[in-house]
């Protein structure tokens, strides 16, 4: 039996659906699951049992962060100057020369990265948009899995695809992108592999093309088919930018929702990245439906992309979470960072209809879970939830004066370096800021051995 109990913790926010936060409370979890929180253990409880006691004296507990979009893969093609000031076509042509050079090496180690930042920053659940395939490359998705279960995460894969290059109209190279019968094939056996839909599941898989621009409608089709025989959710890029709105309309003769909803993706079992170019009917349409959308804020930021309508979305009840997106597109891996932008980015933009701190920190924990179907299991502090969350102590020195409004301070002032604890499952994952499941000076060394292979003479 696996148990540890956290007392004294200053104060719990639940990110329950009341909002409710516990001052001078305590935490019991046993195997993986919280059992109690927000008032004391009864010691008879605890009797006889292994316990790991920790004191959370002075300590805020969080839920754990979930982070619906990334492409870890694009850890090792970060801040490269030939693309800092390029925007979405023109940024992606450039990094495809980079990315059909990946290997199971450069997966393993930039996921071992990315998703080390993640959990150090307060992220216990990781879903990885991988789409990126090149032929020779191996088994890519199984490098990922080492890399999860070393740090110890919650993992959502995907089998992302690409089958329209440039000869046929897309944006990759040839060598990055598969036919629609190897893709489905591919799909059926990492689905066998990947998804457990077993409460407080490891590993989950969704399936998930790369955007309108570089797939084709059968496979659009095919996918939404395949997953909903097997249960499992569907993901893409949409509305992003304008160039893929003109490339829709120019194609297909549809807005980019509108042709996504002649091949069957609307639903609960769907969530979109990006969201930025949705008009009010769009967004009415979403809410219908209960489609989903990850914002990401930075990345939306630094590819001059546009701002998406978080506050309409939310007034409507959309499904909305917080992702960081690819690491070349945001140069970061920190949910926690997404947050704080997040909430600057709305106040600029909105003013008085903007979210708040305390609904940013939601969107990054319960509206995150819901994206990924798992709001039952995982983002908030509640008794039989998965035991995901951290502990950030509130008397750094960075924190002081700002600590009165626990549940928004993350996302106005935010956090100045790594998390004190995380806990994935009811395992210590960071202990006093450094990860448990790795050795950080030798990831580091490893990795830049890899990146001058991988990145050659760039």
């Amino acid at each position: 039996m696996n148990s540890l109990l956290i007392r004294n913790i200053k104060a719990i926010v639940t990110c329950d659906e009341k909002g409710t936060i516990y001052e001078d409370a305590d935490l019991y979890v046993e195997n993986g699951l919280i059992l109690s929180a927000g008032t004391e253990i009864p010691e008879q409880h605890l009797a006889g049992k292994d316990i790991e006691i920790l004191d959370g004296t002075g300590m805020f507990l969080y839920p754990g962060l979930v982070n619906a979009h990334h492409h870890l893969y694009q850890v090792f093609s970060r801040n490269l100057p030939k693309v800092q000031n390029l925007e979405l076509f023109d940024w992606l042509k450039a990094l495809y020369e980079v990315w059909k050079n990946l290997n199971e090496d450069t997966v393993r180690l930039s996921s071992l990265v990315g998703m080390g930042e993640l959990l150090k920053n307060g992220c216990t659940t990781v879903f990885d948009h991988h789409y990126v395939f090149p032929e020779g490359a191996g088994d890519l998705l199984a490098s990922q899995m080492e890399a999860a279960r070393q740090l110890g995460v919650r993992m959502h894969f995907s089998r992302g695809s690409m089958d329209l290059s440039v000869k046929d109209g897309g944006l990759p190279p040839d060598s990055v992108v598969q036919s629609v019968d190897e893709i489905m094939k591919d799909s059926e056996r990492l689905i066998d592999r990947y998804q457990d839909a077993s409460f407080q599941s490891m590993s989950r898989i969704a399936l998930a093309p790369c955007s309108p621009f570089s797939v084709s409608a059968d496979l659009l089709r095919e996918s939404a088919r395949l997953a909903r025989d097997r249960g499992v959710r569907l993901h893409t890029h949409l509305c992003e930018t304008r160039d893929e709105e003109h490339y829709t309309l120019e194609h297909y003769g549809m807005r980019p929702l509108a042709y996504m909803e002649s091949l069957g993706w609307l639903g609960n079992d769907v969530w979109y990245a990006h969201g930025i170019h949705f008009n009010e009917e769009e967004i009415q349409l979403l809410a219908q439906t209960g489609t989903g959308v990850c914002h990401c804020p930075v990345s939306n930021m630094k590819l001059s992309s546009g701002i998406a309508r978080i506050p309409q979305m939310l007034s409507l009840d959309v499904p909305l979470g917080l992702g960081v997106d690819g690491s070349a597109s945001n140069d970061g891996s920190n949910l926690l960072e997404e947050m704080r932008v997040a909430y600057l980015l709305h106040r600029l933009n909105s003013s008085g209809e903007a979210p708040s701190g305390a609904e940013i920190l939601r969107m990054a924990t319960m509206g995150s879970a819901r994206l990924l179907g798992r709001e039952k299991e995982i983002g908030s502090i509640e008794p039989l939830k998965c035991a995901d969350f951290f502990l950030v102590d509130s008397r750094r020195l960075e924190l002081t004066g700002a600590v009165y409004d626990p549940a928004s301070v993350l996302s106005t002032v935010g956090l100045k370096g790594p998390v004190d604890i995380a806990v994935v499952n009811g395992s210590i994952r960071v202990r006093d800021g450094k990860l448990t499941g790795v050795d950080e000076e030798k990831l580091v060394a490893d990795s830049q051995k890899e990146l001058t292979r991988y990145l050659g003479n760039l």
